[in-house]
């Protein structure tokens, strides 16, 4: 009789271990596990402190993602919204960009998100509309 299950689940009657090392044999066999990548060489990282998190970090990374506090997010959505005002050929851009900015910016000041504390303040729409103008008529494209 065989243990194997075909529908892949652990048949009734076999122990969990007996049938995961059946798993892995049979895997063997069909060759499931030639040329896999990272074959013959060390476990990355092994040897190396780990925090809790590492699993979790290792992924971000591995995915390209980044977690940043929302504090500190603000910041960094903030910096775009200027690059994205400087790029901006349409005042309703311009104005768009800094509502929806500001909005989040009062968001976060307001619920007081964990994180260091914000210190941002809404961006001054009146300044911000106002050197966006001059770099337009300047030239220089630029709204600093």
């Amino acid at each position: 009789m065989s243990t194997s299950s075909r529908d892949g689940r652990k048949p009734p009657g076999i122990s969990w271990e007996s049938w995961v090392d059946q798993q892995i044999r049979e895997g063997r066999e069909r060759g499931e596990f030639d040329n896999l990548p990272g074959k013959g060489k060390p476990l990355p990282g092994l040897g190396e402190f780990r925090d809790e998190d590492w699993w979790v970090k290792a992924k971000m990374r591995a995915e390209r993602l980044s977690y940043l506090p929302p504090t500190l997010r603000i910041r960094k959505e903030a910096e775009e919204a200027r690059e994205a005002i400087a790029a901006a050929t349409r005042e309703e851009v311009v104005r768009a960009i800094l509502a929806d900015i500001n909005s989040r910016i009062r968001d976060i000041n307001r619920r007081g998100a964990e994180g260091p504390p914000s210190t941002l303040m809404p961006l001054d729409e009146a300044a911000v509309l106002e050197a966006w103008r001059r770099a337009r008529s300047s030239g220089d494209g630029s709204a600093d």
